[in-house]
C-alpha cells in the first residue's frame, strides 16, 4: 500500500503509508519539517500514561527512527502528515543517537525549550515499544538504543 509520492505543503512529500491496526497507519514523510514540539500530546505514546493508543505495528514501523545514526525522524502524530514536527516525547527519550536529529542542533534547529510538560515517559523507544505491545525479542527492535 505504498503511495505514489505526494507534496506536502512546498517542502515534503508523503513517500510510504502502512497499515497498524485497524484504525492507525504510520506515514514517512521525506523533506518538508517545520519544526518540532515543545511538549508531549495528551496521547503522545512516549508518556507512560498514554499506553495502549496506537497498535503495536505502530511501533513496529517506526523502531527505525530509534537505531543508531538513523535519518529518521519519530514525528508527532497529532500535527499529521500537513505539518510534521519532531515529536517531543522522541526528542526527549529517542534522540540521543539519532543523525537527524543531531543535524537539526547543529543548524540550530532546536533550542532547550522542549519539556516533558509534567509527564512520565519512556526512557527508550524498547522501552515504550514493549510497552505497547511489541515481543521484546521482535528483531525490529534489537537496533533501537
Amino acid at each position: 500500500m505504498t503511495p505514489k509520492a505526494q507534496p506536502v505543503q512546498s517542502r515534503g512529500r508523503i513517500t510510504r503509508v502502512r497499515p497498524a491496526g485497524t484504525d492507525h497507519q504510520v506515514i514517512t514523510v521525506e523533506g518538508g519539517r517545520q519544526g518540532y514540539c515543545k511538549k508531549p500530546c495528551a496521547d503522545c505514546p512516549w508518556r507512560k500514561d498514554a499506553v495502549g493508543q496506537f497498535p503495536s505495528e505502530a511501533f513496529r514501523h517506526s523502531a527505525p527512527t530509534a537505531y543508531d545514526m538513523s535519518d529518521r525522524v519519530f514525528a508527532c502524530h497529532t500535527a499529521g502528515a500537513e505539518r510534521t514536527k519532531a515529536c517531543a516525547g522522541f526528542l526527549l527519550s529517542g534522540a540521543t543517537h539519532n543523525l537527524a536529529v543531531r543535524l537539526m542542533h547543529m543548524r540550530g534547529e532546536l533550542d532547550r525549550g522542549v519539556t516533558a510538560g509534567g509527564h512520565e515517559l519512556f526512557a527508550s523507544y524498547r522501552e515504550m515499544a514493549i510497552a505497547n505491545g511489541v515481543d521484546p525479542d521482535d528483531p525490529v527492535l534489537a537496533p533501537c538504543r
